[in-house]
Order: C-alpha cells, then sequence, then structure tokens
C-alpha cells in the first residue's frame, strides 16, 4: 500500500427521485414530497425529501399511510427517462472535476482527487472546490446533493452519510481512526448481516471496538476481509479509487400487472414477453443464463415460486422460454387467485462468443448478428417496431402495452460507463479492489 495518502470524493443525489421531481417541477420546492411506485404510482414510497422525512415518510411507506401521515404532502409518479436524464447531466459535469470518475449508482459516484493539494488546491482548499461541485450541479440541474472526502472510497461515503443534512464533510489525513471511532460497524456499506452479527458476537458494535480486537483474530475469523476491516477501523486502509468494468452476474425483472390477472394465460403471455426481453439484453451484452427462477405474487400477496439449472448455459428465446413455461404451469397448477406480479431471475451467467456477421457459421453468430440488426431497428424506428409474437399478442392484451413504462432506472454501473464514456470506458479496467 501506497504512503501517499489518497483523497476519493463521494457525491450522493438527496432523496434523487423527490429531488428530480422538484426539479422537474419548481412550484414543489420546501414542500413535502415523495414518490410513489406501485402499478398506479400510489403503491410504497420509493424516494421522500427531507421535508416528507420529518413527518416519518420513508421508503417502503405505504403511499395511503404517508398521506395520513402528511396531508399537505405531494405524491408524484415516477417519471424514470426523466430521472435518468438528470442523472446522465450530473455525471457529465463531475467527469469535469477529477481524472477518474467511477459511477456506483444513478445518483451517487466516486471521483479521484489524489495530489490535488500538490496542484489544484495550491489557491483555494478542498472545502471551497467540493462546495463549487455542488453549487454547479444545483445551478444546472437543479439537484442537491451531499459529499465526502477521505482516503477510501468506503470511508468518503460513511463521510457522506455523516454529511447530510450540511452538505459536505472531509475526514483529514491522519483522522481517520477519531472520525471512526464511535460509528457503529453497521453503517459500512457491503456489510451482509451474518457477517455483522459475527463481528457483534466478538464484542465489537463500534469501529472502535474493531480496531482494539487482536488483527489476527479477526484474520481467523474472516480471512483477508478481516485484515482489511482492523486496518480500516485503525485508519490504516489508504485505498485507491480504481473504475473496473464486470461482468454482469444476474438479471432479473419483478413486473406488477397493469391490473390482478384472473387469467392465467394472460399472466403467462406477460411472463414470456418479459423473459424475451431480457434473454435479448443478455444476447446484447455477450451473456447466457445457466439458471432461472420464477416467482409468482397473488392479490394477496401471497407467493409461490422455482428455480431450474441446465446442464449448460443458454441464450435461446426457444429453450429459456419453453422450460419458464413449464415452471410457471407447475407452481400454477390448483391456484385459483388473480396474479398481481411476476419476476423472472436468470442467473450464474457465462460469456457467450457472439460475433455480429450475418451469415455466422454457428448459433452463437447469428443470434448474435439478429440481436445486433434488431436492437438497431427499434432504435431508429421505436422501441416495439420488431417483436416477438408473445411480445405482440402482449398488445392485444393488454392497452398500456402499446406505450410500455419505462422500467425503474436501477442501471448497472457498466451501462452507466457506456453510456457516458462508450462500451470501453474512460480508462482501461484495471484489478478489483480488495475490500469489496
Amino acid at each position: 500500500m501506497s504512503a501517499r495518502h489518497n483523497r476519493i470524493l463521494h457525491i450522493d443525489g438527496d432523496s434523487f427521485f423527490a429531488s428530480c421531481e422538484i426539479a422537474l417541477d419548481p412550484k414543489l420546492e420546501g414542500r413535502p414530497v415523495w414518490v410513489g411506485g406501485g402499478r398506479r404510482g400510489d403503491g410504497i414510497v420509493i424516494a421522500a425529501n427531507r421535508q416528507a422525512k420529518k413527518y416519518g415518510i420513508k421508503t417502503g411507506t405505504a403511499c395511503f399511510e404517508a398521506k395520513r401521515l402528511c396531508p399537505s404532502g405531494v405524491l408524484c409518479r415516477p417519471h424514470y427517462d426523466a430521472y435518468r436524464e438528470l442523472s446522465r447531466q450530473m455525471f457529465l459535469i463531475l467527469e469535469q472535476y477529477a481524472p477518474t470518475l467511477v459511477p456506483y449508482s444513478i445518483d451517487e459516484g466516486f471521483l479521484d482527487l489524489t495530489s490535488f493539494d500538490e496542484h489544484i488546491w495550491r489557491n483555494t482548499t478542498p472545502t471551497d472546490y467540493v462546495q463549487g461541485i455542488r453549487q454547479r450541479i444545483w445551478k444546472e440541474t437543479r439537484l442537491p446533493v451531499t459529499a465526502g472526502l477521505a482516503n477510501s472510497a468506503k470511508l468518503a461515503k460513511l463521510a457522506t452519510d455523516a454529511a447530510k443534512g450540511v452538505g459536505f464533510l472531509e475526514v483529514p489525513a491522519g483522522r481517520e481512526k477519531d472520525f471512526l471511532n464511535d460509528r457503529p460497524v453497521s453503517e459500512m456499506s457491503g456489510i451482509g448481516k451474518n457477517r455483522e452479527r459475527s463481528i457483534q458476537a466478538l464484542g465489537a458494535l463500534t469501529f472502535g471496538q474493531v480496531a482494539k480486537l487482536p488483527s489476527m483474530l479477526l484474520k481467523q475469523k474472516f480471512g483477508i476481509w478481516g485484515q482489511q476491516l482492523w486496518l480500516f477501523a485503525n485508519g490504516q486502509w489508504n485505498e485507491p479509487l480504481v473504475l473496473e468494468i464486470k461482468d454482469r452476474t444476474t438479471i432479473s425483472s419483478s413486473t406488477t400487472l397493469p391490473q390482478d390477472e384472473p387469467d392465467y394465460e394472460a399472466a403467462l403471455t406477460f411472463m414470456l414477453s418479459e423473459s424475451t426481453r431480457l434473454t435479448g439484453q443478455l444476447r446484447r451484452e455477450q451473456m447466457q443464463a445457466r439458471e432461472f427462477s420464477v416467482a409468482v405474487r397473488f392479490t394477496n400477496f401471497t407467493e409461490v415460486g422455482t428455480s431450474h439449472r441446465f446442464k449448460h448455459p443458454q441464450f435461446l428465446n426457444s429453450v429459456i422460454n419453453e422450460v419458464l413455461e413449464q415452471m410457471f404451469r407447475g407452481i400454477m397448477a390448483g391456484q385459483r387467485l388473480p396474479v398481481r406480479q411476476i419476476r423472472i431471475a436468470m442467473y450464474n451467467l457465462e460469456r457467450l462468443d457472439t460475433h455480429p456477421t450475418l451469415w455466422g457459421r454457428t448459433h452463437e453468430e447469428r443470434w448474435g448478428a439478429l440481436d445486433d440488426a434488431t436492437h438497431q431497428l427499434n432504435q431508429q424506428l421505436g422501441k416495439t417496431a420488431l417483436m416477438t409474437g408473445a411480445q405482440f399478442a402482449l398488445r392485444h392484451i393488454d392497452e398500456s402495452q402499446k406505450q410500455p413504462k419505462s422500467k425503474c432506472p436501477f442501471t448497472p454501473q457498466r451501462e452507466m460507463i457506456a453510456k457516458l464514456w462508450g462500451a470501453a470506458g474512460p480508462v482501461k479496467p484495471m484489478q478489483p479492489t480488495l475490500f469489496d
């Protein structure tokens, strides 16, 4: 590990979806605002601004309960395409302020500001520099953001959490252990409940208590991750920012039907249409799936589900949909309740070698060419210019599918990178960081 102190900046949008709605409609400024999910935008709260949170409204609150808690508040239905565009504008601003920008989600990212004290900050301070970034994002997008600066991405994210309501917090070099001392270990992103309970079993609830444990004990218990945790708790984890583009490991879809569907054949058509969409997306990313799962939620919120594993990974609609149909019919046998929601997941993904040559010698090459041509035509002529039989049938079953709504924009990092800088990213992918 280098003796040089890395300076990593974390930028996070405040209550992003709710802030986007206020940016789109300035009349909402200063009012309690929350964004509702569900089929009609009145299911559960998926984002609430700070004014709404004062009334006890948070993610997961039922929208009718939010209205009871705050009658003067405003419920907004989500506008996902607008959120994506505002996110893109925010990241295009951020990339002008550092040599390395790593998008983390639709509303947050990391910037490498290492060595800025030697060059950029000669006539200013880190605080003034970061406040300038925040002010420019606000001026150009009307989005409020919070920032944290520290010697690693993990610590910068903790600093951002501590700065909520303030705007910016720097953890100075050499003061990392002091900052972490009283903070609960549970605040660190990426730590699972099982690992958190294992740490608590050692008598450690805070980073300060972790720092006092023997490093070899943590190594014996958690391996290399335990050693890294000990270094982090003692303020000695000085991690560089790394931009890496990983392959997708899973792809999934959760579709709440426009209305409760008593006709199981119609529900099956929804599922096959969505499966076709996911499979096409995988092939465009040159991936194929070995395992699948299907889950159906009924109107009373009970569920049935099952999974399947192929001997070899699959990429063909005909093969995948045939199995998914069998799975669907198997779990629906004997059921009577209308269907509310269908979830599909494809996982244990592997690389698929497709080269877009129309007269390819293999199924993989020909399907790759077909997907590439279909994708380009749909981009030029509209999302539904070319459809499979299931997708065409779905449009006749349900009017809402003639103008399908955008899916929730929890965009994978590699797709955000591709949209910002192209498929390869702004720099060469590097080796992954260890403290993950």
